[in-house]
């Protein structure tokens, strides 16, 4: 049995993750800043520490691998506080690398990074080559880190990033698309049946959060892998709109209709984003399995 742990556990991609760890016969260890574990995740998680790993990694010498995905992870909010993102997720994997690099047992990390750092105007697919756009404090602060992750593997650790890009599926909160157009939907009174959105007409490259987790774990288990960095994308793009209508259908409600607010509207918004798996795809054999249908009903029923 491998020891794992998970940093920041307690959010939507921990639960996922946690489970198809424990399903896969591991002993999961969670890191989180929260006082107390998600109570859905204590049948998957044998140990739970609390620590802020911006000032420390708690002493756990004798693990096999890590999954980092602890991280100040949204994107608007750090252009209003971007040195705490710059600061903070560079202080993270700081204090995890260097404890791990004073210790005998060098355990295999997967530090995950994001589709979120690519230049948008550039030709699709997008593979792991393709330019870099420095678009957010956020973006900044996770290109800082996988640089420090190329820094440590020179001084002996094991390190492997993923850039996933949009997640999607069972348990996701508010303030991403299908989670907000379902409870702006469902929170419609009986007497209405428009919903205000943003741009629905961008095209995105949405990945089951399963799929994505089953990712990681394939990446912390193939150690002798060939790059640093790999992509998790479903290499499929669909748009907002499609997305709204799947979910009309599935929630039998063709009388709703909708109203683009400007305010909503991004002026930087990219059209069309779209990922290549193909690197992952040729060392794992990962391919995605769950269908954007499929996930939207998964979430509706959860």
């Amino acid at each position: 049995m491998a020891k794992i742990v998970v940093t920041g556990i307690n959010g939507f991609v921990g639960y996922h993750l946690s489970k198809l760890l424990f399903e896969r016969g591991n002993e999961v260890i969670g890191i989180g800043i929260e006082t107390q574990l998600n109570a859905n995740l204590a049948p998957f998680v044998s140990e739970y520490i609390v620590t802020d790993l911006v000032d420390s990694f708690p002493h756990l010498p004798d693990v096999d691998g890590i999954i980092h995905l602890a991280g100040f992870s949204a994107v608007g909010p750090s252009y209003d506080h971007p040195q705490r993102y710059i600061n903070g997720n560079t202080a993270m994997l700081t204090n995890m690398a260097e404890f791990y690099v004073s210790q005998g047992k060098k355990p295999r990390m997967v530090v995950i990074s994001s589709g979120a750092i690519y230049d948008g105007n550039q030709p699709m697919p997008i593979t792991e080559d393709s330019a870099l756009g420095f678009t957010s404090p956020y973006a900044v602060s996770k290109v800082a880190v996988e640089d420090q992750a190329k820094y440590y593997n020179q001084r002996g650790l094991n390190i492997v990033i993923a850039r996933p890009f949009n997640h999607i599926g069972p348990g996701q909160g508010k303030g991403f698309l299908l989670p907000d157009l379902v409870g702006r939907i469902e929170e419609l009174p009986e007497d209405q049946h428009e919903i205000i959105v943003g741009n629905l007409a961008t095209s995105r490259d949405y990945t089951d959060v399963r799929d994505i987790v089953r990712a990681y774990v394939m990446l912390l288990e193939k150690k002798d892998t060939q790059h640093l960095i790999y992509n998790v994308s479903s290499n499929v793009n669909v748009k907002g709109t499609e997305i709204l209508q799947k979910i009309l259908e599935i929630k039998d409600r063709s009388d709703v209709t909708y109203r683009i607010d400007q305010s909503l509207v991004r002026a930087t918004d990219i059209m069309k984003i779209q990922g290549s798996h193909e690197r992952l795809t040729a060392e794992t054999g990962w391919q995605p399995e769950y269908s954007v249908d499929t996930t939207i009903s998964d979430f509706i029923n959860y």
